[in-house]
């Protein structure tokens, strides 16, 4: 499975469009320096009579190329780097179990299993509208130990949709490398 970070769907009026202009404007050159270039017998019959753009309107209309850069360039720029961590604390389970990380349909599979919602481990919802912290953390779940024993692995499926419109995915497996058998909370963060 792959975990890494990647854009799944591009804004289509703000790629899109700019990348139909640039292939229509490099078009529209050939075209002017062919017509430009072309011996007259040529350019006295029809559809060669026709003159779109001059040469120098039709290299300024490459310019576009210029905002389709500058629009990759923004998009890198504003892109979230979605990543996670986990860590065993105290006190966020029942009885100050130890803890760690997910939500509805492994819920479900995870409660087939044995372990009880809200006692044995926790899924919190995060859904279309509910924005991300742009510097701090969100807990996802957490885990107890007795949960862990049960659960080999939670797949968390990250969508997010940045200010120009691209949307970015990232499968986290929360559980990867969890320690199963904690011995003591792990230090809080700064």
């Amino acid at each position: 499975m792959n975990t890494s970070q990647r854009v799944v769907r591009r804004n289509r009026v703000l790629s899109g469009l700019l990348t139909w202009l640039v292939h229509l404007s490099l078009l529209l050159l050939a075209y002017s320096v062919w017509r430009e270039n072309a011996p007259d017998t040529l350019t006295d019959s029809w559809p060669w009579k026709l003159q779109l753009l001059d040469v120098q309107s039709a290299t300024t209309a490459v310019g576009s190329l210029g905002a389709s850069l500058a629009r990759a360039q923004y998009a890198r720029a504003v892109r979230p780097a979605l990543g996670y961590f986990g860590q065993v604390k105290e006190g966020m389970a029942p009885d100050d179990r130890l803890a760690w990380v997910r939500r509805d349909e492994a819920q479900r599979v995870i409660e087939e299993r044995g372990p009880v919602d809200r006692a044995d481990f926790a899924l919190h919802f995060i859904g279309v509208g509910r924005p991300l912290p742009a510097q701090g953390m969100m807990l996802i779940g957490w885990f107890t130990e007795a949960a862990m024993a049960q659960v080999r692995d939670v797949h968390v499926r990250l969508r997010v949709t940045d200010r120009v419109g691209d949307t970015h995915e990232r499968i986290i497996d929360v559980l990867k490398g969890a320690d199963r058998s904690p011995r003591r909370a792990d230090p809080p963060l700064l």
